[in-house]
């Protein structure tokens, strides 16, 4: 025989109670997202550079950056990104401008190029069956003469993990591993840069058409 609490519709209140409680406890935990701040801190690119006068553009959204890869992580990446695309850059080229904003009639150069984040991504040991925390981050560069001509946009993907996931607390982890994702960024420019299609060929062009007679 079924038993009564005592309590007419007292099963449904507290049902209806807990649920509140579920309800507002995930509110104020998507309220309350952990900042992650990745630090800057890059060695500089040792190689022979090309004699080329090239203007970084690293703008206001690229330079304070933060990445939201869930409801529950920030990744604070300007400040890192800038650091570590501006040494690569700068082991690429002989001569590199760091501009904030660029226009047509600005600093005398023969390229101009525009970085942009376009994803991160971020997977813990809670998300897959991996021990390791990963970070993926996919950038665009836009790359044009100094009179607006387009050469090449190019996509460069960059990813880093931690070597185990148990040597770190979670922010230090995603930290370490966003620092091994934009250190993988400075490896492939050095790489791939002068490898692309359009870059190669325009480089061509140019120092065959600035060849004394």
């Amino acid at each position: 025989m079924r038993r009564n609490s005592g309590y007419p519709g007292h099963g449904s209140k507290l049902h209806l109670y807990m649920m509140a409680l579920m309800i507002a406890g995930t509110a104020l935990l998507s309220g309350c997202a952990k900042n992650h701040k990745v630090k800057s801190d890059f060695p500089d690119m040792v190689m022979e550079p090309v004699d080329l006068r090239v203007v970084l553009v690293m703008n206001n959204d690229f330079r304070t950056y933060t990445a939201k890869p869930n409801k529950k992580d920030r990744i604070q990446l300007g400040e890192a990104q800038t650091e570590a695309l501006t040494k690569a850059f700068k082991g690429l080229f002989s001569d590199v401008n760091v501009v904030y904003s660029w226009q047509r009639g600005g600093p005398d150069a023969d390229l101009v190029i525009t970085p942009a984040v376009r994803e991160v991504q971020l997977s813990s040991p809670s998300d897959s069956y991996q021990t390791v925390f990963e970070v993926w981050i996919k950038y665009s560069l836009d790359i044009s003469t100094a009179d607006g001509v387009p050469i090449d946009s190019w996509f460069l993907p960059a990813y880093g993990k931690t070597p185990y996931s148990y040597l770190f607390s979670r922010s230090k982890a995603i930290e370490e591993a966003t620092i091994m994702a934009l250190r993988d960024t400075g490896a492939k420019l050095m790489l791939d840069f002068f490898r692309i299609p359009a870059i190669n060929g325009w480089m061509q062009q140019h120092f065959a058409a600035n060849e004394q007679p």
